[in-house]
């Protein structure tokens, strides 16, 4: 099958829906598929992957939302696509990829389907002032995901969220998986993170991994470390990750007078070396209501290392509480609390790390297959005229993208004949100048 990903981030950037599009990517082509992912172009980037990877015009947006914006009306990408004849479209974003899927199979027909990975309503907020601005790109993302012929969202949590927007079609949960084995970390890598930092045999460990970024419930988290500071508790929290609120956390965590307690040790690339901080720990805290999955704390459970989390967030769909995880309410002293209460209880916090491990993981492997056979029967519905296509753009966008791929075959065309041509002068020139003795 030839499977179309389309993605607005993907390397350099790293987030998690750029890892779940290189997942997919690579675990369909290692089950003989072939994959191309589609995304916007950086300068500077070498795309070194055992699939195509076609890069569109971009703009600069970093400094606003952190990525930059593809263009998608790229006729050269166009082309690419076209030739590629996709037997799916699969687009992670509701922005201008689902734009560009949803042109291209104008031309080159193919069942379109669509994952809602976060919540774009917060980062819509985030990126642009003012009321009506907002309800009007709102609007327009949920209009750009009822154009796709199947929706998926990666939990329950996030299919809610979608509905809240006022997505009216039906979705199915199709959740995301973790691209590291289901194992405790190695001796070596845990010694490595312990002879790194101030870690006491005797002394509680809290781990946070992600994007420094207030609505991941970091201001949560240090006000209840300030409570246990105040109640003479001990412990080390450890924050790794960068992100946007990176100096401003760092900032507030001075301010509460946390000291050597707290460590920040900023993006860690080195995936083994990450796997042993999370063996050096001995719990998770992740209060983010934000995360509609929360991939990170289905790491630590591969890591056998157990989590906190909010009541009812999506992170803690598949948790029970004091079994396979903790579960807390959104208060700074619920969490303190808690914290003062199995801090000190390591055989518990191993017992429900143990549960976490066997009952939270689940392999990119085992979810790219179970959505392989949903394509499979996508593809197969189409084929048999059981799904139509819907819809999406005017004759004027369908003319252009055929004018544009017409244009871009014409060039090459051209390009293969004025190649030729050059290269029969040349000969004729070689070949007086032998006769000639020149």
């Amino acid at each position: 099958m030839n499977i179309c990903l389309l993605n607005d981030s993907f390397p350099p950037v790293i987030d998690g829906v750029a890892n779940a599009v290189m997942n997919y990517a690579q675990d369909l082509t290692a089950m003989g598929n072939t994959a191309m992912v589609v995304t916007p172009a950086y300068p500077d980037v070498t795309d070194d992957y055992p699939y195509e990877v076609v890069r569109y015009h971009s703009l600069d947006t970093t400094k606003l939302v952190g990525y930059r914006t593809g263009m998608p009306f790229d006729s050269d990408a166009t082309k690419r696509m076209y030739d590629f004849k996709p037997d799916i479209y699969h687009s992670h974003c509701p922005m201008v990829s689902t734009v560009m899927a949803r042109g291209i199979r104008e031309i080159a027909p193919a069942p379109l389907v669509f994952t809602y990975h976060t919540k774009f309503d917060i980062d819509i907020e985030n990126a642009i002032r003012g009321k009506l601005l907002q309800e009007a790109a709102i609007l327009a993302l949920v209009r750009n995901i009822e154009t796709c012929d199947e929706v998926w969202t990666v939990s329950e949590g996030a299919g809610q969220n979608l509905k809240s927007l006022g997505y009216q079609g039906d979705y199915r949960v199709m959740r995301n998986g973790v691209d590291i084995p289901r194992k405790k970390p190695d001796p070596e890598s845990v010694a490595k993170v312990k002879g790194r930092h101030d870690l006491p045999e005797d002394v509680p460990v809290y781990l946070f991994v992600g994007r420094m970024m207030w609505y991941k419930g970091l201001r949560t988290i240090l006000d209840a470390l300030r409570g246990l500071s105040d109640a003479e508790i001990d412990y080390r929290m450890i924050f790794v990750g960068g992100g946007g609120d990176f100096e401003e956390v760092k900032a507030y965590a001075d301010d509460l007078r946390l000291g050597d307690k707290v460590i920040f040790t900023g993006p860690i690339q080195d995936r083994q070396l990450l796997r042993g901080y999370f063996g050096a720990a001995d719990l998770f805290l992740f209060l983010s209501d934000f995360d509609t999955n929360g991939l990170v704390v289905r790491e630590a459970a591969a890591c056998g290392l157990g989590s906190l989390l909010l009541r009812g967030s999506a992170a803690a769909e598949d948790v029970e509480n004091k079994h396979n995880g903790f579960l807390t309410e959104r208060s700074a002293a619920s969490v303190a609390a808690l914290l003062a209460r199995i801090g000190m209880d390591k055989a518990a916090l191993r017992s429900v790390g143990e549960n976490a491990m066997n009952e939270l993981y689940f392999s990119w492997e085992d979810s790219v297959k179970i959505a392989y056979e949903r394509y499979e029967q996508i593809v197969d519905d189409y084929r048999s005229g059981k799904l139509t296509l819907k819809k999406t753009v005017s004759e004027p966008m369908t003319g252009w993208l055929r004018d544009a791929v017409a244009a871009m075959e014409e060039s090459r065309k051209l390009r293969e004949k004025s190649v030729s041509g050059a290269k029969a002068f040349l000969s004729s020139v070689w070949e007086d100048l032998i006769n000639h003795d020149i």
